[in-house]
């Protein structure tokens, strides 16, 4: 029987050497294919694209598999980081890593892979899959601590045929053990930190380069105001940090960022307490389902609102067009306009949709 072709998605990082390892101890024709998304130099003239290529040779090389390299820095700006830059100037928070997986690495990078003979495409993700009579369902992995199925909750069942998650039954532990006990040589590359295309950079000085300062003020829910902002886009729902109002007098904990008010240029705090943060509710737009919408309305589940948190109890009540609205069980802190809210049951991801609009917590803005 010939064996089959898996194009597998290296990055240069230790998950997706060890994906393609293992995929080449079980016996599938493997190549390598690299992906390059963004091509700024950092500050010393260095492109970390070109140093994560000079890993992928390396470890193709030693595990003795063809590598190719293909450039969708076009696709990405149209179809990722303009959406990036609109939401940001909407006062929005977007989440760009889970556009990406949508729309470069399970679209035009697919697409490549299957121009190259594969049959299969394989990345390093920590998730798991499986393929019954047409039926395909995301699984979360068995580390739960670097299950990364809220990244992959916007896929389609199309994006689904074919794909293989070699890492579902590992943890982070056994992958470094593997690459270490095999000598791959990103064995003790550490992992990759924040957006992909910012990296470790400074993500307010990044984002100084595409919006013009807009400073405007910074109010209590009373009405005093207490300082100046630089400008909304820099500020998040719940920010502690780079307020510069430690110095103020009087009041009692830290400040932190409570509402942002774009129609008077305004940014709202709290100090101490937190119950302005809190919502029983949001609205969802862009709601995607897996496998399929849900056959019972509403439906019980269990949901993430960021990718660090644990899962939540709630109920969806799901429309048509993508549009649902999601009952917490109990409130929760700091549901950012922008985010993905996914969901779940006790062992697959079941999709999610873009947060747009927040309700039953404690008035926020002055009317």
């Amino acid at each position: 029987m010939e064996r089959k072709r898996v194009a597998v998605g290296l990055s240069g990082g230790v998950d997706s050497a060890v994906a393609a390892l293992l995929l080449k101890r079980e016996g599938y024709d493997v190549i390598g294919l690299f992906m390059r998304n963004w091509e700024e130099t950092d500050g010393n003239g260095v492109c970390a694209a070109d140093d994560d290529f000079e890993d992928v040779k390396r470890v193709a090389d030693h595990i003795g598999i063809p590598y190719y390299s293909v450039n969708f820095s076009k696709e990405y700006m149209d179809r990722v980081f303009s959406y990036f830059l609109r939401e940001y100037a909407a006062g929005r928070t977007p989440n760009p890593d889970v556009l990406c997986n949508r729309e470069i690495k399970f679209g035009p990078f697919r697409a490549y892979a299957k121009s190259l003979g594969a049959d299969l495409v394989a990345t390093g993700h920590y998730c798991g899959i499986s393929h019954e009579n047409g039926v395909h369902r995301l699984l979360k992995a068995r580390d739960g601590g670097k299950d990364q199925t809220y990244f992959l909750c916007q896929l389609t069942q199309p994006q689904l045929e074919d794909v293989l998650f070699p890492l579902a039954k590992l943890t982070k532990t056994e992958v470094r053990e593997i690459a270490a006990r095999e000598h791959l040589p990103t064995a003790e590359k550490k992992d990759s930190t924040g957006i992909c295309f910012i990296g470790e950079r400074n993500f307010r000085n990044f984002l100084k380069t595409y919006f013009p300062a807009c400073p405007g003020e910074i109010r209590t829910l009373s009405g005093e105001k207490v300082g100046e902002h630089i400008g909304l886009m820099y500020y998040t729902l719940g920010q502690r940090r780079g307020l510069e109002l430690g110095g103020r007098q009087g009041g009692d904990g830290r400040w932190f960022v409570v509402e942002k008010d774009l129609k008077n240029n305004v940014l709202y705090v709290s100090q101490g307490d937190e119950t302005p943060l809190y919502s029983t509710g949001c609205i969802l737009e862009e709601t995607n389902y897996i496998p399929t919408m849900p056959e019972v309305n509403p439906f019980k589940c269990r949901v993430k609102l960021r990718y660090r948190q644990s899962e939540q109890g709630a109920t969806l009540f799901w429309e048509e067009g993508g549009r649902a609205r999601l009952l917490f069980d109990e409130p929760q802190r700091a549901v950012t306009e922008g985010q993905f809210a996914v969901f779940y049951d006790e062992t697959a991801c079941l999709g999610g949709g873009v947060v747009v609009e927040t309700f039953g917590g404690i008035a926020k803005k002055l009317s």
